[in-house]
This record gives structure tokens, sequence and C-alpha cells, in this order.
């Protein structure tokens, strides 16, 4: 909170990186302690905030700040037109940029502009490019820049030119852990440590930098199988990943209380075959597949255009799917492990791409090998759209709102 204070051995240093464990309070300690340094410091001049997205860096710092800043005194009024915030502290007037790092072309909104700071949340999520235009354009005299991240792979090239550097950099590096957060309690703490295992409890409740190895859902095995239940469902949905040399997996699921079940499933592999279907002909199977059961939602890989359309215009419900993998993955294994979405038996496919489906050792990075990979792909784009990712991890505060 101080590092940057007259009294402190690290006043001089040029950057601060705050890394850890997931919920540690790291980005709302590191969103006080920025505003405070650059209310104190600077009059008249220009900083940038810069998140994965302007959506995601308004939840996530900008909302959960403002009332604290209320409380000791800053007047901060945002334009959203402009996607900035004025903020005023003991007779002083500062402008805060927002900026979004979607593509690495959002690296030319920030270029041109002139910064006493920067803030950067989740910078392992953001372009290269953005990240260093953000850092070179902090030339004011005793322009300082703020990081925060989860963790990610050893591999991941701000891992390397940052973290690993730190000192050089004249960055103070500082962990978080979970327990840093005094508004977690016990019992929450524990909820946390039971929703992740493997890499992802490595880097997300441990807070180290560590490879993705091995199976991608290395808990999962046919014990988690079960039979279809009795019963009446009380909503049906369908989820697709589209395919025309490459496989097309679609699944039908069913929803009891609290679970989804994958009830059952179509798969189609054209090299097998030795015949493409057409997207007419995917419509068809899908409503084989519905059965005349009342489909509230098909969710489908974004990438499927004409699909969507042959869909559309069959009367179906289309929903384009979410397709971050990584965030996607963590969602499905969290809500696997919570017994949220169950697959039955009879989904040979999904069951088989389980025991096959692993990361890409070889990659820099955190990716998947694509391969065996169209079951997984679908399950994940229904995992994602039955909400967004932040209200699934950890397994609690989920919003009713899409279940």
């Amino acid at each position: 909170m101080d590092w940057w204070c007259d009294a402190s051995p690290w006043r001089d240093w040029d950057a601060v990186i705050c890394e850890g464990a997931i919920r540690s309070g790291k980005t709302f300690c590191m969103g006080l302690s920025f505003f405070c340094w650059a209310m104190k410091r600077f009059q008249g001049e220009q900083f940038a905030l810069c998140g994965k997205t302007m959506g995601a860096l308004r939840r996530n710092l900008i909302s959960r700040l403002r009332p604290v800043l209320k409380e000791l005194g800053f007047s901060v009024r945002e334009i959203k037109s402009q996607n900035t915030l004025k903020v005023r502290f003991g007779g002083r007037e500062n402008t805060f940029y927002l900026f979004g790092g979607m593509g690495e072309n959002s690296a030319d909104t920030i270029q041109g502009a002139t910064l006493a700071g920067a803030l950067l949340d989740e910078v392992v999520l953001l372009p290269r490019s953005l990240v260093e235009q953000t850092v070179a354009r902090c030339s004011v005299e005793g322009a300082k820049v703020w990081f925060s991240c989860n963790p990610g792979s050893p591999e991941h090239w701000f891992y390397r030119e940052w973290v690993s550097r730190a000192e050089d950099r004249r960055a103070l590096r500082v962990r978080f852990t979970m327990r840093d957060n005094p508004s977690l309690s016990p019992a929450v703490l524990e909820r946390y440590e039971r929703s992740f295992q493997g890499n992802f409890y490595r880097r997300y409740i441990l807070g180290q930098w560590v490879g993705a190895q091995g199976l991608v859902y290395d808990f999962f095995d046919r014990g988690m199988v079960e039979s279809v239940p009795a019963g009446e469902m009380e909503q049906w949905r369908i989820s697709c990943d589209y395919g025309t040399v490459n496989p097309m997996s679609m699944g039908l699921w069913g929803r009891q209380g609290e679970v989804w079940y994958r009830v059952k499933e179509f798969y189609y592999d054209s090299r097998k075959e030795g015949r493409q279907k057409t997207d007419l002909e995917y419509a068809a199977d899908l409503e084989a597949l519905a059965a005349g059961r009342p489909i509230e939602r098909v969710v489908v890989d974004p990438s499927a255009a004409s699909f969507m359309t042959a869909l559309r215009q069959r009367g179906w419900k289309v929903c384009p799917a979410e397709n971050e993998v990584l965030s996607g993955i963590r969602v499905t294994a969290d809500l696997l492990r919570q017994r949220k979405l169950v697959i039955c038996e009879g989904c040979e496919d999904a069951i088989r791409e389980f025991s096959l489906y692993h990361w890409d050792e070889r990659a820099v990075g955190d990716r998947v090998v694509k391969k065996n990979d169209h079951a997984m792909d679908d399950i994940r784009y229904f995992a994602v759209s039955l909400g967004r990712t932040e209200r699934f991890i950890g397994g609690f505060g989920v919003e009713r709102t899409g279940w």
C-alpha cells in the first residue's frame, strides 16, 4: 500500500508486481494504492487503467474502489462516452483513461498518450503490445507502473521479462495468498481450496507459476459417469461444436434441480464415415437429437455462421458460444467437480475424449492439443453459457440468471 511513500526503501523503484492466488485482495490493494499515489504526487496529469475488457475493468476494479475512495474524500466522476475518470482530491485533479486489451491492435489506442503512471490489471491476459506500449508512454518525471496478475505458465513472456527479472527492472514483487484477504472466512477459504486440483490448484490457490501438463481434466474418470436420472427434466438445451472435415459434436442437456445432465449426444466424423454433411443435414440431426423436447437454447460454435443461420431458419433459438479456451476450461472443470455438470452413460465420445484431451507441453504458454477436442469444446461452450466465468469460480455466489 505504501511502497511509494517517502519512508519506504522502494520509493525510487519504477513498478510493483502484485501476483498470487485468486480472491486474495491484490487488485483492490493495488488499485487503492495507485489512486492514492497518483493524487498525492501529481496535478493535472494523465494515467492509464488497463484491463482485459472495459467491462472487466469497471467490474473488477472501479466498482469496488469507488465507494472506498468516496469514503476517503476522493471525488470520482466517470465520463463513459470518453472512457475516462476525473478524480479530485486535496485540491488536485487528474484524468484516468480506461483501455481494454482484447487484441493486439488495442495498443493503437494508447499511442500518443503521455502518462504519469499506469495500472494494468490481470496483465497476463493482456496483449504484450498493449503492455509494452503502456509502459513506454509513462514518460512523466516520477512515473510508476502497477501490475497485477494471477500466475500463468513460467514460459509466459511477462514472467520471463518482468517477474523473474523484477529486481533488475526495479520492480517490487509482492506475492498474495487467499489468507491476505480478511473478508474470506475459514469456511470460504476451505471451499475455494476444494474447488481446484492439479495445475489450477497450484496456480490459483498456491499462487505458483507452473506449466500445464498431462490431461486437462485429470480428475475425471468413469466413476463420475451416471445413469440418466428418472423423472422429468425442468429445462432442455443443446450445445454444438461444428465440423465439416473435423468431427461434429452435439450434446443434449437436461436440468434437474441444480444439476445439468448430458443425457445424449451426436458425434459425426466425416473422415471415418467417408462423407461430409451439409448444414441442413446437421440441422436435421440436431432435430433428431432433440426428439420433440422443448429446447430453450442451442449454444453453437461461434465460427459456424452458416450453421447458425440454418438453425434459425428452422426456428431454433441460437446462442453463439464464448470461446475463451482457458477460462472456459476452468469453468467446466469447476462445474464437473461440483457435480453441477454430469456426463451420463451412453455419451461415449465425450467420455473417450476426457481420457485423451491434454495440454501441449511443447507450446509456449498454456495450450491444449487440438485433437480429440470436439466433445470437449461443445461441453465447454455449454458450461460457459450458464453464466459469467467469475460467478462460478469457487462454486458459490452463482446468480440464478442463466440457469
